[in-house]
Formats: C-alpha cells, sequence, structure tokens
C-alpha cells in the first residue's frame, strides 16, 4: 500500500523541460564535436548525435574547437579542416539545419609560442583564440602567452578558469587575467555539481563578480549532453548571468566565411 502512494504522488519529470533552454546563448563557441580528432566525439554518427542535442536545447550554431596539444592531440589547421570537411558533409547528407564553423583550443605548453610566432594558429572568427592550462599545475608561461597572442592582433580567451583548482584559493588572479586583457569563459557545467563542488563554488563567485565575458559547452560526450540538458532544466542561467556580459550572440558575428 505504501509503495502505491509513493508512486502515485511521485512527480513525474516533464519530457522535453531543457528544450530550448540554451537558444539565448546564440553560439557555442567551445566543444569537441569534431569525429576522431581529439578526447570528443570518435565518430561522424557521434558528432550528429552531439549536435542534435544542441539543437534539442536551442543551439543552431556552434564553432568546434578540438584540442590543439602537444604529443598528445597533435593537430594543425589542416588536420582540423580535415575533419570539419567530413562532419559538414554527413551534417548535409542528414538534411539537418546546423551553421557549423571550427577552430581549435590551445594548450600551453611547450609548442605554444613556435604556433604564435609563426602563426601557424586555428583561431575563432574575428581573430579570437581560445587557450587553456593543464588542471594539475599552473602554466608560468600564461601571461607572456596572452601577450605573444595579442602581439599577433589576436584577442585571448581563457578557457574554463574555474576548472583551475590552484586558482581557488588565489581569487585576485582571475582579476589580473581580465586586466592583462584576456576574456574569460564558463563552461556551463561548471555551475552543477559536475566538476565537483570546488569548481561550482568558484564558477559561482567569478559569476556573482561578473567576470564572464563567453560560455560554451565543452560537450565531449553523450554523458556531458545529458548532463548539460539537466543543467538547463534546473537553472535559468539567462538569469544567474544576467550581470556578465556574455558575448556569444555577438562576437563571432561578422565573419562567416567557414560557416555550412
Amino acid at each position: 500500500m505504501m509503495s502505491f502512494w509513493k508512486n502515485l504522488f511521485k512527480r513525474t519529470p516533464k519530457q522535453h523541460e531543457s528544450t530550448g533552454k540554451l537558444a539565448w546563448i546564440g553560439m557555442d563557441m567551445h566543444n569537441h564535436i569534431l569525429p576522431g580528432i581529439d578526447d570528443g566525439s570518435p565518430d561522424v554518427a557521434q558528432s550528429l548525435q552531439l549536435i542534435r542535442g544542441l539543437k534539442d536545447l536551442g543551439i543552431q550554431k556552434a564553432i568546434a574547437t578540438p584540442h590543439v596539444m602537444h604529443g598528445v592531440h597533435d593537430n594543425t589547421p589542416a588536420t582540423i579542416a580535415e575533419a570539419f570537411n567530413k562532419l559538414k558533409q554527413a551534417i548535409s547528407e542528414s538534411g539537418m539545419k546546423f551553421d557549423l564553423q571550427y577552430s581549435a583550443e590551445y594548450m600551453i605548453d611547450d609548442q605554444i609560442a613556435t604556433l604564435i610566432q609563426n602563426d601557424n594558429l586555428c583561431a575563432l572568427p574575428n581573430r579570437h583564440l581560445l587557450i587553456e592550462m593543464s588542471y594539475l599545475a599552473e602554466s608560468k608561461a600564461l601571461f607572456q602567452t596572452i601577450k605573444d597572442i595579442q602581439e599577433k592582433g589576436y584577442q585571448p580567451i581563457l578557457a574554463h578558469p574555474e576548472r583551475y583548482n590552484y586558482y581557488h584559493q588565489n581569487f585576485k588572479i582571475y582579476k589580473e587575467i581580465k586586466d592583462a586583457g584576456c576574456l574569460l569563459q564558463l563552461n556551463l557545467l561548471s555551475i552543477s555539481r559536475y566538476y565537483g563542488e570546488p569548481v561550482k563554488s568558484t564558477a559561482l563567485t567569478l559569476i556573482k563578480s561578473g567576470m564572464y565575458d563567453l560560455v560554451g559547452t565543452d560537450m565531449h560526450h553523450a554523458k556531458h549532453l545529458h548532463a548539460l540538458k539537466a543543467v538547463a532544466t534546473k537553472y535559468d542561467i539567462f538569469d544567474l548571468l544576467k550581470d556578465n556580459p556574455i558575448k556569444n550572440a555577438t562576437i563571432f558575428e561578422d565573419n562567416q566565411k567557414l560557416a555550412i
């Protein structure tokens, strides 16, 4: 009998609660949906599944940003373009309408200075460059890298600053990064406990301080997609970020040369 009453009053989740909830973003500028090129989507079929998930969330435009990481993901503009063209063809054959472009996410490692110096980069539209650091140890070259990028005429964007645990007890570093002219990009899953409570706490502190300029899904696989739908259902992310100058919908709009 208890089981009957428990089931009777058990809340049944509404279907499609997350549908369209992230349409306000305009463009997902950080993800790993290109097939077989890094630790993201392994093949075209998975890439198409992830794109359908983005569309369900209301995102109709994305810039794929595979890792460039020396000795791990040795991608070049040519290898990235090849994976992009393969996925572009599959999207076209599927009959889906999705505005896809490509760029890269650059690890600050022992080769990035050479890539910048030689201008051998796969940048985001309007000369923006997405960079990241190791989660294990702070890169002492961060500020020099920001300077090198700027001197080449690019605008640096630091991916998911909330995920660098070594900064969690040194909040002033985030202001120093911003003051150096680097934009900050929030991973949407960071506002939940997906990456852990310390990451969530740091993300919310940065949000409260109005520090973020951009947001991204950083989606690699179906588990991320499922979690994104849960976060979009649970949180009013647009309202949460109301005091942050989120630029996704406008910052990349002038350059469509790589769009499908």
